[in-house]
């Protein structure tokens, strides 16, 4: 689960994921995303008078004062926003019908498809989603589904490999530095403490025991997540300690307790030391990219159709990238002045060649996204209740 402040292992409740279908090869973005069974939401046909508000579920940063106002002023519709903390806390307010549109992160996004608790989106109700919209983040498998998308696309970054280069003085160029039990930084090393997380250790594995037959490290079948564990379970015994809170990587990192591990970019950039460095290592990485997506429920269509324009042109979908420190979506933003081009540099938002090396979160499913039909692959809750055996 992804979390701008805390995770609490505990806290998923979420209903397995039965889901069948058939997709040819596991869900091209070319062929419309993925190919399974969803409850069939009505899609919002045209555009009515704005309502009185819109209620969003965003991450921290996403729906600020400066934007929410300038909206409220240009449409009526007053913006009421909820900070959630974590995938699953977005799930469940969205389960209430409470809320219009969430933030949702792409081990999010399949819940709410696959529980009906999300509509398919009329993109051409949504002028600022089009050619200027980076092709990275159009029909991907976690919010493009029999053809329909149910997400516009917010901002992506990777999980990168961050590292004390005062210590580290070589720049890794494999993760066996946080994985292998005989890593010179054992006992330095910082993990990420998230279900999700199992995915980091498949992706390793993929390059190193191709024997497990992993080719997407969101479908694992039994054998492959009983690896995938245990290959966490070793990294255990070499983990100084696991972070959730990013002020808590920050403050490990400053303080020494730990000299290399997974972080985000923007993470290293507040640290503010020249001596902490990044880099995105040979086997490649996991990583996030965020959307807006409609309520099933919403009782303010117009209003919300209304936000995700608003919030995809570039000066906007720019500023929520900046303030949270992401890859835009929106590509003109980058062609706007210097310090746009410069952010866009930084956070590699138009190499799509470096994004096609991030395996983004995806919901785990029993269908097996990798296009496997002789095998049922490991859904959420079994990542969930594995994950609580990884740290003892």
């Amino acid at each position: 689960m992804r979390s701008r402040l805390t995770v609490t292992a505990g806290v998923v409740a979420v209903a397995t994921l039965l889901l069948a279908g058939c997709s040819g090869d596991g869900g091209d973005a070319a062929d419309g995303g993925l190919a399974i069974d969803v409850p069939d939401v009505p899609m919002h046909e045209e555009l009515g008078d704005y309502e009185d508000s819109v209620d969003i579920v965003a991450w921290s940063g996403f729906v600020e004062p400066e934007w929410a106002d300038a909206f409220t002023a240009e449409t009526g519709c007053e913006v009421n926003r909820r900070v959630a903390g974590t995938s699953d806390e977005m799930v469940q307010l969205m389960r209430t019908g409470d809320y219009d549109l969430v933030s949702a992160s792409g081990d999010a996004s399949l819940r709410l498809i696959a529980g009906g608790d999300v509509a398919p989106l009329n993109l051409d109700l949504i002028e600022n989603f089009g050619d200027d919209i980076v092709e990275g983040m159009k029909g991907q498998i976690y919010d493009t589904i029999n053809g329909k998308s149910y997400g516009v696309p917010i901002g992506r970054g990777a999980n990168i490999l961050q590292y004390n280069s005062e210590v580290v003085t070589e720049e890794p160029t494999s993760w066996s530095v946080v994985w292998e039990s005989d890593s010179p930084y054992a006992g330095e090393i910082i993990a990420y403490d998230a279900p999700i997380y199992i995915a980091d250790a498949a992706v390793y594995l993929m390059a190193h025991e191709p024997d497990l037959g992993i080719t997407n490290p969101y479908a694992l079948d039994q054998t492959q997540l009983d690896a995938a564990i245990a290959l966490l379970k070793e990294q255990n015994a070499i983990v100084s300690e696991y972070w959730a809170d990013p002020a808590a990587q920050i403050t490990s990192f400053i303080g020494g307790n730990s000299v290399v591990g997974t972080s985000w970019e923007v993470l290293r950039k507040l640290t503010e030391d020249e001596k902490f460095k990044s880099v995105l290592p040979e086997e490649g990485s996991t990583g996030w990219s965020d959307a807006w997506m409609l309520s099933a429920e919403s009782d303010s269509p117009n209003c919300a159709y209304a936000w995700m324009d608003y919030t995809s042109s570039p000066e906007v979908n720019g500023a929520i990238a900046m303030n949270f420190g992401m890859a835009p979506a929106n590509a003109a933003f980058c062609d706007i002045d210097e310090e746009t081009s410069a952010h866009c540099d930084y956070f590699n938002a138009l190499d799509e060649e470096y994004f096609d090396q991030v395996w983004f979160w995806t919901t785990p499913i029993e269908q097996c996204i990798d296009g496997r039909t002789d095998v049922q692959c490991t859904n959420f809750q079994q990542w969930t209740d594995a994950w609580l055996t990884v740290k003892g």
